[in-house]
């Protein structure tokens, strides 16, 4: 690949190094392809509240793709700018209904949005009892499953305790028959329901519209299932060492693991 005019990058098990920071060869790659005028776009699973705390370490205050495409937002204003793909309480009590029958004992949350990354005025992630998060407990607001499901949502979290993400998400498949597309992040028992069409590659591409860039001159990282249209839409894509398998067989090209700095690696070439 030619020097790249856009570069996209996961954020956990990606750009990160470990489970909260960026290590310093990773910062200084990033503050040189920004500093030569090439914009670096966290394309992630998190929502907007979960940007500044990587954002800041990067020196990033350009663009964010947030909820796996579903919402895109400006670091910098802090502000969501676009918002893709609401699932509406009809569709959420369906989608419930459904994961009782495929996935029994699956408890679940919901991701919601405002104009900010944290907005006052609304309960941003509200979680039913019992519901597990793989990086941690401690988040969210414990509501019952009614108000889980009673207000729009970019994203349906399902957890289970005693089930694999691969396993999880090949049952609500099995159910879902298309009404929402399944992804996962993590394989710790946690899959993500998003309204069906969004992904990682439509935020993505709305970016690279607003930057008047392509999809050919576009690098990207990844290394989980949620990543793979990203990586395929980008001119390059490329998985980490530590990456899924599926994701490893999407790519143009496989890096060091994340933990040994292989977006830098890569970067390194141009900046």
């Amino acid at each position: 690949m030619e020097r790249p005019r856009l570069i996209a990058s996961d954020v956990d098990g990606t750009l990160l190094s470990n489970a909260t920071h960026l290590s310093d060869r990773t910062v200084d790659v990033v503050g040189r392809a920004v500093g030569d005028g090439v914009p670096v776009v966290l394309v992630t699973g998190r929502p907007p509240r979960w940007i500044p705390q990587v954002a800041e370490q990067a020196g990033l205050t350009g663009y964010a793709v947030c909820a796996n495409g579903a919402i895109l937002y400006d670091i910098g204003a802090d502000r969501v700018l676009d918002v893709h793909g609401l699932l509406d309480p009809v569709l959420l009590s369906d989608v419930a209904d459904a994961l009782d029958r495929a996935i029994p004992g699956c408890r679940l949350a919901a991701e919601r949005v405002g104009t900010h990354a944290v907005d006052r005025d609304m309960k941003n992630f509200v979680i039913e009892t019992d519901y597990r998060n793989p990086w941690g407990d401690g988040e969210g607001a414990v509501v019952p499953r009614a108000e889980v499901l009673g207000h729009a949502a970019v994203k349906l979290l399902v957890s289970h305790s005693k089930m694999t993400s691969d396993a999880m998400a090949e049952a609500a498949r099995s159910v879902l028959d298309g009404t929402v597309d399944v992804t996962f992040s993590s394989g710790g028992g946690l899959i993500e329901l998003a309204a069906h069409g969004i992904t990682k590659a439509t935020g993505l591409a709305e970016v690279a519209q607003r930057l008047r860039a392509d999809s050919d001159g576009t690098i990207a990282f990844g290394d989980m299932p949620n990543d793979i249209e990203m990586l395929r839409w980008a001119g390059h894509g490329v998985a980490m060492a530590n990456a899924h398998p599926v994701v490893l067989e999407a790519a143009d090209e496989v890096t060091a693991p994340n933990s040994e700095d292989g977006v830098a690696q890569v970067l390194e070439r141009w900046f």
